[in-house]
């Protein structure tokens, strides 16, 4: 398992993103894998029938996991699957490549291949999806600015123009439709491993902002 990490949110408005952003810029190093500063994400999540997933997240459960695979820039060459987990607010995350055979696959429910892999997160994931029904539910897309600082390992990213494909599972189609979510929202997330520099809590700080849930497959089950 990786290390476990801590992690603010924040829901910021236009305004306060250029001023992060601008902050950012003269004290972080860009993200090496952005392109012009910024790249885009697009995340297939599962739940189970009962929608366990999203019902954890709305109640505010402390400990609870997350399955979803995901890939940047519309590059269908690197896929990867993500197991997100919680446990009082610290998170970690664990991760595996697939193909886009095997990613397909398993947006589709074909997962029998799964049984006998030897890496322990598709099993897992095999075992969820025979035992608890976890299926693929929808698609997110959004676009995110990522910036690093190496005290800390601090990553902190705007995270903007949220989308979501509704119940559609085609995820692999960089033409299958999306919409935007309700109020548009701008996000911060500041993440860190042991402590947070001063330099960068003084530098997200904004006045009348608090760090507060959100999220974003939440936010596009909405339409449900």
């Amino acid at each position: 398992m990786s290390e476990l990490r801590h992690e603010w949110k924040h829901e910021i408005n236009y305004m306060d993103m250029l001023i992060i952003r601008s902050r950012m810029r003269a004290i972080t190093t860009p993200d090496a894998h952005a392109v012009d500063g910024k790249y885009f994400i697009r995340s297939l999540y599962f739940d189970t029938l009962s929608d366990k997933a999203l019902r954890e997240k709305i109640d505010g459960v402390d400990n609870r996991k997350k399955f979803r695979i995901r890939y940047y820039n519309n590059d269908l060459s690197f896929i990867r699957l993500e197991k997100k987990s919680k446990w009082n607010n610290l998170g970690t995350k664990e991760m595996v490549r697939l193909s886009t055979m095997q990613a397909q696959a398993i947006a589709d429910g074909n997962i029998d291949w799964m049984v006998n892999h030897p890496d322990p997160l598709i099993h897992e994931l095999y075992v969820e999806m025979k035992e608890t029904g976890l299926r693929a539910k929808t698609i997110v897309d959004y676009t995110r600015e990522p910036f690093v600082f190496p005290a800390g390992n601090v990553r902190v990213t705007l995270d903007y123009d949220i989308r979501t494909g509704l119940c559609s599972t085609d995820f692999l189609n960089p033409d299958t439709p999306t919409v935007p979510i309700v109020d548009n929202p701008i996000i911060l997330e500041v993440k860190w491993d042991h402590f947070l520099p001063d330099i960068i809590r003084d530098a997200v700080h904004l006045e009348n902002r608090r760090a507060a849930a959100f999220s974003k497959y939440a936010a596009c089950r909405a339409y449900d």
